[in-house]
């Protein structure tokens, strides 16, 4: 499991990436296919410390998403 966490950090920083250099829309699709990764995840177990682990992400997730939306 912590590959797949490795694997998001790595997307998260791509979406920070590209809010850096203005390309808002790679960042959205990013976002977009972490998000539905996470909710795979959420949906595959239900160990609580990997619940609490992608609801961390979820949370980052979301306030990218905000800061785009004002950005965009």
């Amino acid at each position: 499991m912590e590959t797949q966490f490795d694997e998001i950090k790595k997307d998260i920083q791509l979406i920070i990436d590209n809010m850096a250099i203005k390309n808002f829309s790679e960042a959205s699709i990013l976002l977009i296919e972490v998000s539905d990764v996470l909710d795979e995840m959420i949906d595959s177990t239900d160990d609580e410390v990997v619940l609490r682990e992608i609801s961390k992400y979820q949370v980052l997730l979301n306030h990218l998403q905000i800061k785009m939306s004002t950005k965009e």
